[in-house]
């Protein structure tokens, strides 16, 4: 499980590593019955204190992504694959939102956006 921390990113580390590990869940990366590292271990690994990670499991379990079973540790919780999908679509409309801002700014036309997100979008098949 990678995780990468940023101390200029303006998030707290708690939701730094609360979203990179939901990120990877949504992305497939993380199954449902995989186990997270203990607290103490990904905290030594990142360097960090094991309240911080502590923190972001708890809120990570409050959301449902994970379950914490006594004793045995922390693992991705079964999801809800439609649940996953609203929650990346918000993210791409908020994303696009702000691209048709950005557009609109430099007074591109609909026809340009639509070619820009065709050849951003088909970029990997060219």
């Amino acid at each position: 499980m990678d995780i990468i921390l940023s101390n200029s990113s303006g998030k707290p580390i708690y939701e730094q590593i609360a979203e990179q590990i939901k990120e990877q869940i949504m992305a497939g990366e993380l199954a449902a019955g995989d186990a997270l590292p203990s607290m103490r271990l990904l905290a030594r690994d990142l360097r960090i204190s094991v309240i911080t990670t502590k923190r972001a499991y708890e809120e990570l379990e409050r959301e449902g992504f994970l379950d914490n079973v006594p004793g045995k540790g922390c693992f991705v919780a079964p999801q809800n694959r439609e649940l996953l999908r609203e929650a990346q679509l918000r993210k791409v409309e908020e994303k696009l939102s702000q691209a048709v801002d950005e557009a609109r700014k430099g007074a591109f036309s609909l026809e340009e956006l639509h070619e820009l997100l065709d050849i951003l979008y088909k970029g990997d098949e060219l």
